[in-house]
């Protein structure tokens, strides 16, 4: 072998060795990236992308709420179960079970998933549907929805009995079907 070729071998190998160091490096960059990206998904995001699987959340002062994602907010999701919907609020969820793999980011959202709680629950007020408010601290308020404030529910319990319930202290609404 002349010096040319020796030569030419070492180069040659000198270039793997650095498409090899390069290719590494850029692997562990990848990886990086992608964490660094990851850490803006938030739970509503990857909930948004999960609308129309059957999920399970575990609801703090709950329990388990099963069904089908039908609706997702910033703030809280409609999960549609078998003679019952749920308005869950997103802040007292505590696993979800189910959703899919990819994330939707807010950016792309319909202006309409950008509404806050009293939109759903006004609904409700005015189909005048028998709901049981279910509390963080797992109290339980039935009746009617008769108003909605900008934070707080007033639900009719019984006969002239109303009750204010602070959106702060609310994890779910389950109406019944």
């Amino acid at each position: 072998m002349s010096w040319e070729e020796q030569l030419f071998a070492v180069l040659d190998d000198l270039e793997q060795q650095a498409e090899a160091a390069y290719d590494a490096e850029r692997v562990v960059e990848l990886a990086d990236r992608a964490r660094a990206e990851y850490q803006q998904v938030t739970l509503a995001s990857r909930l948004m992308a999960s609308v129309g699987l059957p999920v399970a959340l575990e609801v703090r002062g709950v329990g388990a709420v099963t069904g089908v994602l039908e609706r997702v907010a910033a703030d809280w999701v409609v999960v549609g179960g078998a003679a019952q919907d749920w308005v869950v609020l997103t802040r007292a969820v505590d696993v979800v079970r189910g959703a899919s793999a990819r994330s939707v980011p807010e950016v792309a959202w319909s202006p309409v998933s950008r509404l806050g709680l009293g939109s759903p629950l006004r609904r409700l007020a005015g189909a005048r549907e028998r709901c049981l408010l279910h509390l963080v601290d797992g109290a339980r308020h039935e009746g009617v929805l008769q108003r909605v404030g900008s934070d707080f529910a007033e639900v009719l319990t019984g006969v002239d009995r109303t009750a204010l319930v602070s959106f702060a202290a609310l994890a779910a609404v389950q109406s019944r079907d």
